[in-house]
């Protein structure tokens, strides 16, 4: 079974799709931005910065868990200068990006353990490696999971358990068209291929790491090589 946080949007969506037309049992989360009607009987409504909400969330879906491979993509961004950042907003995108992606492993990872398998699969981001403008919460929340998954995947290995990152570069998905198209150009010049990423390798990335044993408690940049 695939389980997808924040899979209604961007590329969470993306990757539902792939994974329902392959013909896998996929269920998703979503909090703001609801799912197609069609969708409605894969997703449930989870705000995963509320451990509560993920808890009820996981004992509905418990007794179909199954070689669960949980891919968190739901997070949320906020730009601003630290010096100028509202406190609540600036907590509240740690709250979901990085204590919530906690939340929902802390809650599957019982089951994991008891079944002998897991794949867990986070996305970070470029934005954590480099010093970008505004970003602090984003790059902040981000990089926190290189950390957490060194720690989660020492404790897991011998229960057939992996937890790895993609540190995500710039694609033709996401958070990316909320990026001014004249700052979207200085972005291409740095990437030596000159153009952004196609989701496809995405998809590849992640389906690696699924099917991969000894790759474990790594952060692994897909980013086009960017300079």
């Amino acid at each position: 079974m695939i389980v997808i946080t924040g899979a209604s949007r961007g590329i969470g969506k993306y990757l539902f799709n792939h994974f329902i037309e392959a013909g896998e049992v996929v269920l998703g989360t979503f909090n703001s931005t609801y799912p197609e009607p069609a969708e409605k009987e894969y997703f449930t409504k989870v705000n995963i910065s509320n451990y509560s909400d993920v808890t009820k969330w996981i004992d509905i879906i418990k007794d179909k868990i199954s070689k669960l491979i949980l891919i968190n993509c739901a997070g949320n961004n906020y730009n601003s200068f630290a010096h100028k950042s509202d406190i609540d907003t600036w907590s509240n995108v740690i709250n979901v990006n990085l204590i919530g992606t906690f939340n929902v492993i802390r809650a599957v990872l019982p089951i994991m353990r008891e079944q002998g398998y897991g794949r867990i699969i986070n996305f970070a981001s470029i934005v954590a490696q480099v010093g970008i403008p505004g970003t602090s919460a984003y790059a902040t929340s981000k990089a926190g999971l290189w950390g957490l998954v060194k720690s989660i995947a020492v404790e897991n290995a011998k229960r057939g358990i992996t937890i790895n990152n993609l540190n995500l570069g710039y694609f033709d998905i996401g958070m990316i068209k909320e990026v001014p198209l004249e700052f979207q150009e200085k972005i291409k010049h740095k990437i030596p291929g000159g153009d952004f990423g196609d989701p496809v390798d995405i998809i590849k990335a992640v389906s690696f790491l699924i099917e991969t044993d000894y790759i474990n408690g790594s952060s692994i940049d897909v980013n086009g090589g960017i300079l």
